[in-house]
């Protein structure tokens, strides 16, 4: 069952200076010259302070946490001789989007003369799944109808932002709000088939609003050359543990949507009116939202919702082998610091220093990894571990 549900992870890093914690326009002394072990997984992104880490086709699970601890091993290896650190995290405590430099080339030039200054703003940090679902594209439009359901438990569940420009937001992910200034960057409506997708991408071709599919970037969207659904909606989590359970999680919800597709389960579809509700309610609170379930009139706890989840997910994430990662999703629930944005604000509200909460991103996204970065993340005895605040 797992290699029909095969995986794609793409990890949108901050690329942090290792003397004063800012973020450093330094993709392209990355991309200069190959990096060993990664060559075309490496990409550059619309502002030079973000690096993408692209995985290849995963099978599960087991491949991916090779996978993804051996490319983070390598690419902070090669960051580390630039004067250059590895951060996760789904916006930068302090640095300012005005210092940071746009990437050259074509195509980042024709975003910034489209979109302006909302390009240039666009200083966030995102996981992209991908989950392959199958060749007939009309399911896989039927999966990505029903999967739009559960992006406010995804986004409660990987909160990392709370921070922006030196400023405690408010918010346990306020990264939407910075990739919302975009157009067509949401919640995303239902189609009937993939006919009526194409459709609408052909129409707004036609007009010139955009020249490909890729320029859609709602929070899960088709994607029209991988025939994949890409969850979008996550914040670059911050442990690496974090991230391969909320890979699992999606592997999971899509081979579980997929099945109650082909046995005929109807599946109420969620309105755009209710997911803007409970994303706000995810961005703002995290774990700690409610989740407004409109069908039955009622509000629960973020964290019920996401345990009754787990439950529907049980059965299948044992037949993909990736329940453990999953069952991790049930430590972040009983935590109350389970996210990397509950985290960041407690080393905020005890130490008052944003320098400490960038320090503490480091050791954490370095967390795990292999022993051939030993020493290399920094303060990692003194973050390494779990947080008792």
């Amino acid at each position: 069952m797992a290699t029909r549900f095969t995986l794609g992870i793409e990890e949108e890093f901050q690329i942090v200076d290792h003397k004063t914690n800012a973020l450093l326009s330094g993709a392209p002394q990355l991309l200069q010259q190959a990096v060993s072990g990664l060559e075309e997984r490496i990409k550059p992104e619309l502002l030079q302070s973000t690096i993408e880490l692209i995985t290849p086709v995963l099978p599960d699970l087991a491949t991916a946490r090779h996978v993804l601890r051996e490319s983070r091993a390598l690419l902070a290896a090669r960051m580390a001789r630039e004067g250059q650190t590895l951060v996760s995290a789904g916006t930068h405590p302090f640095s300012h989007w005005v210092s940071q430099a746009p990437s050259v080339g074509e195509r980042y030039t024709e975003m910034v003369a489209e979109y302006r200054e909302a390009a240039l703003r666009n200083l966030a940090f995102g996981l992209h799944i991908h989950v392959y679902v199958d060749d007939d594209r009309d399911l896989l439009i039927q999966v990505f109808n029903r999967a739009r359901t559960w992006l406010p438990h995804l986004l409660a569940l990987s909160t990392n932002a709370p921070f922006v420009e030196g400023r405690e937001t408010g918010y346990k992910s306020y990264r939407p709000i910075i990739k919302h200034l975009l157009p067509r960057s949401a919640i995303p409506p239902t189609f009937a088939n993939w006919q009526a997708f194409d459709a609408y991408l052909q129409e707004l071709i036609s007009l010139g609003v955009i020249d490909n599919g890729k320029k859609i970037w709602w929070e899960v969207r088709p994607h029209v050359f991988y025939h994949t659904l890409e969850f979008r909606v996550c914040d670059m989590p911050l442990t690496i543990q974090d991230t391969l359970a909320l890979a699992a999680l999606c592997q999971a919800l899509v081979a579980k949507l997929t099945r109650d597709i082909e046995q005929g389960r109807e599946q109420e579809l969620c309105s755009v009116m209710a997911l803007e509700e409970n994303l706000w309610q995810a961005m703002r609170y995290g774990l700690d939202a409610r989740f407004l379930d409109f069908s039955r009139r009622r509000s629960i706890p973020m964290r019920n919702a996401i345990r009754d989840l787990l439950t529907d997910l049980h059965e299948v994430s044992e037949e993909l082998g990736c329940q453990p990662e999953v069952a991790y999703v049930y430590q972040m629930l009983d935590d109350p610091l389970g996210t990397g944005a509950d985290r960041q604000l407690a080393i905020y509200h005890e130490t008052g220093d944003l320098q400490e909460v960038v320090r503490f991103l480091r050791a954490q996204t370095m967390k795990d990894i292999d022993p051939v970065m030993e020493g290399m993340a920094g303060n990692s005895a003194r973050y390494g571990g779990e947080l008792s605040l």
